[in-house]
């Protein structure tokens, strides 16, 4: 059965479809949609040269490749690339084909340094090795029942604070992109990266169909937005924190706990029955708090780098 590597048809249904099936199939911790990974294509900013690759056996898609430059890292020349392929389809050479092309693509956009993320498994990391990647950093992927879990109680909340959701920010997002901007800048990761483009992010983050503003909670200290968790959902019962971080003269607080808190009661209500995040391994105080909820590590992944030469 002959393997081939092409890039994907975003005008297609059936590619997006394709592309998100198999990452819910290979990595079910995060929330994959053919709308989200549709919108994703469509609005990829210029500068990251994203070009996403599918593996195909007999007109089924059987693999992925997310491939793009780090286009919001001070550091030039970083490239991105995640592969991905069907857990029935495994061992057929799909990998190997999509790395290949990814990263002739990357370096033929100025990139020598390529990072990927890989599941801590043995084939995984033997996979990597074999083309030269070693590992770097690592990551937990997380998981919360949202059917059994004994959420911490919602209380009164101190003086001068407030929730509010991100539907409140809808006449005016940029506070929303401030803090964004300030937790991202220094978020536990090998790759810096600065959020700068308020326009793009708008388009991007703001609009994105995984984004429930019902959902995503923001704290306020006397007017002002401190701390929030991003909520996604993909209308199939799971939740998912996109993001959760305080801005630094508000840490120590106990503000992002209680935007999270909030978020996991609404998401409840909702009808949501799965919580899922990420959190670096080195993230000691996100770690803390998710465990404080009750969540679970239901996989590791290490990310790897290769540089050219």
């Amino acid at each position: 059965m002959t393997v081939i590597v092409r890039d994907v048809r975003p005008e297609l249904p059936e590619d997006a479809e394709g592309f998100a099936r198999v990452r819910r199939a290979a990595l079910p911790f995060m929330l994959a949609t053919g709308a989200q990974v549709a919108f994703d294509w469509a609005h990829a900013h210029p500068d990251a040269h994203q070009r996403p690759l599918v593996a195909e056996a007999d007109g089924e898609i059987v693999g992925t490749a997310q491939v793009s430059l780090a286009h919001e890292s001070p550091e030039p020349g970083i490239g991105n690339v995640n592969v991905y392929v069907h857990p029935a389809h495994r061992g057929r050479g799909a990998g190997a084909l999509l790395l290949r092309a990814a990263e002739e693509h990357l370096a033929s956009a100025g990139a020598s340094t390529f990072y990927s993320w890989v599941l801590d498994e043995p084939a995984n990391r033997a996979f990597a090795g074999r083309h030269g990647y070693a590992a770097s950093r690592s990551a937990y992927f997380l998981r919360l029942d949202l059917t059994t879990a004994e959420l911490p109680p919602l209380r009164e909340l101190p003086a001068g604070v407030e929730l509010r959701q991100a539907t409140a920010f809808a006449a005016d997002p940029r506070p929303l992109f401030e803090l964004d901007a300030l937790t991202t800048a220094d978020e536990p990761g090998d790759v810096a990266a600065e959020l700068t483009d308020y326009a793009h992010w708008l388009e991007s983050t703001w609009n994105h169909p995984l984004l429930d503003r019902e959902l995503t909670t923001v704290a306020l200290v006397d007017g002002r937005p401190a701390a929030f968790t991003a909520a996604q959902t993909d209308g199939l019962g799971r939740f998912g924190s996109g993001m959760t971080g305080t801005a630094p003269e508000f840490r120590g607080r106990g503000l992002a706990k209680l935007a999270k808190n909030h978020a996991l009661h609404l998401a409840r209500a909702a009808g949501c029955t799965e919580a899922f995040t990420g959190n670096d391994t080195g993230n000691g105080p996100m770690l803390a708090i998710n465990t404080w909820f009750g969540y679970e590590v239901g996989a590791k992944e290490v990310r790897h780098v290769r540089t050219a030469g």
